[in-house]
């Protein structure tokens, strides 16, 4: 069963910029895990007026399901910043078993040594595998373990989510 989850991306965005706001430090950069995650840091970036350009991170070549996936996570890391010493802000759509977190971070320290890393989520639905917690949720949602909570972008740039089954 497809359908629409009634939450409203769009409102979701709005607490998530509040956070990702009261998370930033001089100099913080942000990151975004491809596809939803890079949408959203691309967004931040731009509505909190930051220097240079927000950066995306690919969990694919780190995953523990690689050999079922392959490379159809849907973009390449890119890291126009130094890592090292950085402050990074990771941002993803969806939280829930926290292996991709784990990739990303395995990812992430293949450029370089930050100085922190944080996340923040637009939902954390729950249903950790390991232990992996958001610095900053925008909300918390239950899900069935059988459906799937996805971050759509409109032509137009506004976000939206969609539950399958």
């Amino acid at each position: 069963m497809n359908g629409n989850l009634f939450l409203d991306a769009e409102s979701l965005y709005v607490e998530l910029l509040k956070g990702v706001r009261s998370m930033l430090t001089p100099g913080t950069r942000l990151v975004g895990i491809t596809s939803g995650g890079a949408w959203l840091a691309a967004r931040l970036h731009k509505d909190l007026g930051l220097d240079g350009e927000a950066g995306s991170i690919s969990s694919a070549m780190h995953r523990d399901d690689f050999a079922q996936r392959g490379l159809a996570d849907g973009g390449q890391t890119k890291l126009p910043f130094e890592i090292n010493g950085a402050h990074l802000i990771v941002l993803d759509d969806v939280l829930y078993t926290g292996r991709t977190i784990r990739a990303v971070l395995n990812e992430l320290f293949d450029y370089g040594r930050p100085a922190s890393v944080k996340l923040a989520v637009l939902v954390d639905r729950g249903g950790r595998e390991l232990p992996v917690q958001a610095d900053f949720a925008a909300a918390r949602v239950a899900l069935p373990a059988s459906q799937s909570l996805a971050l759509a972008k409109t032509e137009s740039g506004e976000f939206n989510f969609s539950v399958k089954a």
